[in-house]
């Protein structure tokens, strides 16, 4: 999976667009200008690549890359906020803040949103905090649970992020390694235990760039003792792991690029992401292609349901109920 450059699809991306070692685009701040651009954009990846998975994080708060002309979502943290005050409440909004979101993807032909955040809150973390919706694990929990089925409702599959949990560490991982030094009993405990209850409702999970040494000392997105063995065997996913970015400063711990994309494939990944690289993205696709590494048929499940049907979605009268509820939590 990898990236654009701007606003418009150009021939170079058109040719790497359709190149067999290629199964993914997720979109940037930089690739949007207004709601009717993006559609363009949209109709030209599907024309040069139909079966492609196009991808975006959408989540709401400071990680919201399609703004103007679209809702302004809240953070986990905000819906976590009304939870606190009124649990039913609390369940029903994040039921609805999901439904929006994934409604309004959705309707330009984007097929997921990596969400929702399963990460632990931690005020000292730099790069997850108000993402998160809870520092309690049994909160994160329902109110995932909620938010989840609010995007299953629009159409929209789950990716849980970011295992087996990055709240708890002060380091942000665009940056430099985090390491997690906490016991094994203590992470299992809390932040691998929301991923363990979710993990049946999820169809995606992408694991942290993050070290932890008590249980490996490799980052859990090089590492088969946390896919292999937790996600695969003790947890029996099926759905599709993705890697995060390879080009994150955590990443770089595996080597040169190749070497950091063979990592994260060993260890059980079914689609690597490589970003803001445009070099680093042709050196995988061609090692990918020179390896003969085949399609993962996981990856495909992923898709939405076909644009025709989705586009009913915004003429529901749920829209405008889900955006006053939206409304109402920015201004809480």
């Amino acid at each position: 999976m990898l990236d654009l450059e701007g606003t418009e699809l150009t021939e170079i991306e058109q040719d790497l667009l359709q190149r067999t070692s290629v199964g993914g685009l997720i979109l940037f701040s930089r690739n949007y200008k207004t709601p009717s651009q993006l559609k363009q954009l949209i109709i030209a990846v599907r024309e040069c690549r139909e079966d492609i998975l196009i991808a975006v994080d959408q989540e709401g708060g400071r990680v919201q890359r399609f703004r103007e002309g679209f809702l302004q979502l809240p953070t986990l943290n905000q819906i976590g906020k009304v939870f606190l005050e009124d649990k039913n409440d609390g369940l029903e909004k994040a039921g609805q803040c999901a439904w929006a979101m994934a409604a309004e993807v959705l309707h330009y032909g984007i097929d997921i949103s990596f969400a929702p955040v399963l990460d632990l809150y931690n005020s000292t973390s730099r790069v997850i905090a108000e993402r998160a919706f809870s520092a309690e694990a049994s909160e994160v929990i329902e109110l995932a649970t909620a938010y989840i089925d609010g995007m299953n409702l629009a159409g929209m599959k789950a990716s849980g992020k970011h295992f087996p949990g990055h709240g708890s560490v002060e380091a942000d991982s665009h940056h430099e390694l985090p390491i997690d030094d906490r016991s094994a009993q203590e992470i299992l405990d809390n932040d691998y235990r929301v991923f363990a209850e979710l993990a049946s409702k999820l169809d995606g999970l992408m694991p942290a760039h993050v070290k932890y040494p008590a249980i490996d000392e490799q980052c859990a997105g090089y590492s088969r003792i946390w896919i292999q063995e937790k996600i695969r065997r003790e947890l029996q996913f099926g759905g599709v792991v993705f890697s995060d970015d390879l080009s994150m400063a955590a990443a770089h711990t595996g080597g040169e690029v190749v070497d950091r994309a063979a990592l994260a494939i060993e260890a059980g990944c079914d689609m690597i992401l490589v970003c803001n690289d445009r070099e680093a993205a042709i050196k995988v696709a061609d090692w990918i292609e020179q390896e003969n590494i085949p399609v993962n048929e996981r990856i495909g499940t992923m898709r939405a349901a076909p644009a025709g049907e989705i586009e009913n979605l915004y003429a529901e009268p749920k829209w405008e109920a889900a955006k006053k509820v939206v409304e109402s939590l920015i201004a809480f």
